[in-house]
């Protein structure tokens, strides 16, 4: 074999692999969006025949008390462009801006108290010792539980649905940031030591980034129960946001609205996801931390 042909033959194997491989993910994500498609449009079908034969399920659910899905997403349509005058009209707009801005008040208080604090109680045993009785003894406490020592403690308003939100984030966090910071090697923390990396220098350049997969876990569990703690943080005398619209269509007897505050919560829950774990995939670029 010449030089020329040894030259060749690397290009010529390699060139038919670089085009092959788009197709085929294209091909993946098609294949898992057909497989989701199914189980909805199923739940829907059942969803219809169940509240127009009116079934009765276990646990006494009575399905004639449903909206049909067709009301739902007039009711939707109504809700995100005024297609109809009544108090719902267009009122997205002022509910999903209010709810959002409390999630991520709470979320962002929460991360900031229990990431710093999950470090400390998962690398010193001291600070575990101290902090740990309390986390555990408060932690199972329902959030339902704190709204009437919140109203006389903090009032009514977005403070005390901030307060709430931030209780229900919290915990997640800093038990997932705990388990990240235990589970860091002893091998990389003795390689910072004898490159004289101080303790906090270690903390924030070794435990941390070693850490970051339980952490971001912990952090997007806090950001679900975030939302799902809205609708009840929303009843501490808030006049706008999705959580009170909910029990302002619970109090008119409009159950088609009371689902479509619903379906906005889960969206806007569902994005808000994506949205922090796009910010984390950017932030640690190509370290397979995020999947």
């Amino acid at each position: 074999m010449t030089t020329t042909d040894v030259a060749t033959v690397p290009v010529a194997a390699a060139a038919p692999t670089v085009p092959g491989t788009r197709p085929r993910r294209g091909r993946g994500r098609l294949r898992t969006v057909l497989l989701g498609l199914p189980v909805p449009l199923l739940f829907l079908l059942l969803w219809h025949l169940g509240r127009a034969q009116e079934w009765e399920l276990p646990l006494g659910i009575r399905m004639g008390f449903l909206p049909y899905p067709a009301d739902v997403a007039a009711g939707l349509a109504n809700y995100v462009a005024g297609t109809r005058d009544d108090a719902f009209s267009s009122l997205l707009w002022e509910d999903l801006p209010a709810s959002a801005l409390r999630v991520v008040s709470g979320f962002a208080l929460a991360t900031l108290i229990a990431v710093p604090l999950g470090v400390l109680m998962g690398r010193f045993r001291t600070a575990n010792s101290l902090f740990d009785p309390m986390i555990n003894l408060f932690r199972p406490i329902p959030a339902t539980a704190w709204v009437p020592l919140v109203a006389l403690l903090i009032g009514y308003g977005d403070q005390a649905s901030i307060f709430l939100i931030t209780l229900s984030a919290f915990f997640p966090i800093v038990l997932g940031t705990i388990s990240g910071a235990r589970q860091v090697p002893e091998r990389l923390l003795e390689a910072a030591r004898m490159l004289g990396t101080s303790g906090v220098g270690t903390l924030l350049r070794v435990v941390l980034p070693a850490a970051a997969p339980a952490i971001v876990n912990g952090m997007r569990v806090g950001l679900g129960l975030a939302w799902v703690i809205l609708v009840l943080s929303e009843t501490t005398g808030v006049p706008t946001g999705l959580g009170s619209t909910i029990f302002l269509a619970r109090d008119v007897v409009q159950t088609d609205q009371i689902v479509v505050g619903m379906i906005c919560i889960a969206v806007a829950g569902f994005l808000s996801d994506r949205l922090l774990t796009l910010f984390f995939r950017v932030l640690f670029r190509d370290r397979p931390l995020i999947k």
